[in-house]
């Protein structure tokens, strides 16, 4: 459990913990299994080219570093619409996942990539590739679905939208081996989870957010 935050009384820790992650592997778990489903229904197997190979690991953790480096230049330089999604990261994010060690957020973090390549890369961008006979038309329909269904603010959309189009382009020029996106997709979640949680002046952000709830429960609404 994670010792960053200590005002919390370890028992109430521990409960938010586990309900954070229970939620994601609800959530995470069940799209894989959906995939799976899906995957049966279209004969789409999701895991049917998975193959753990050096390559694709190596192949994996490069292609998520332009990912990375995008991330912390938008955290340095957050200009315009960013700021909101900065403020979403920190104020209901960083508290949420405020409980998890570093352990957690790595299972939440590879839960995610795994199920979510596998639902839209491994089943649907395939499934809409041969639909239209025309793997652009996958990438780009499944890219704005992404986009979509993680439009927390509409310049969120567009970012998870044009992640979408990197994801599934190079899971066509990595030969269509779910590992690769999967490992890129975990390691990008991971290390933003981690920066965000156990990052400089993560802590002392965290106990000034709290505090400024406490202050506004106790003035009461104005």
């Amino acid at each position: 459990m994670s010792e960053e935050f200590p005002e919390l009384p370890e028992s109430e820790q521990e409960a938010r913990r586990l309900t954070v992650v229970l939620l994601a592997v609800f959530v995470e778990g069940g799209l894989l299994i959906a995939a799976s489903l899906l995957g049966w229904m279209l004969d789409q197997p999701p895991l049917r080219f998975f193959e753990w190979t050096l390559r694709a690991v190596l192949w994996g953790v490069v292609a998520a570093l332009p990912l990375l480096a995008l991330f912390f230049v938008f955290q340095r330089w957050p200009i315009g619409p960013l700021r909101r999604i900065q403020r979403f990261s920190e104020e209901v994010i960083r508290p949420l996942l405020a409980p998890c060690s570093w352990i957690d957020l790595l299972g939440i973090s590879a839960l995610a990539g795994l199920g979510e390549e596998a639902f839209f890369r491994g089943v649907l961008q395939e499934a809409v590739s041969r639909w239209f006979n025309n793997v652009w038309a996958g990438v780009l329909a499944v890219s704005i679905l992404f986009g979509l269904v993680h439009s927390i603010t509409f310049t969120y959309a567009v970012l998870a939208t044009l992640m979408g189009v990197y994801l599934g382009c190079i899971w066509l020029y990595a030969d269509h081996n779910l590992l690769v996106i999967v490992i890129t997709h975990a390691l990008y979640d991971f290390v933003v989870l981690l920066w965000l949680l156990r990052g400089p002046g993560a802590a002392e952000a965290l106990d000034a957010l709290q505090a400024r709830q406490e202050t506004e429960k106790m003035e009461g609404p104005k």
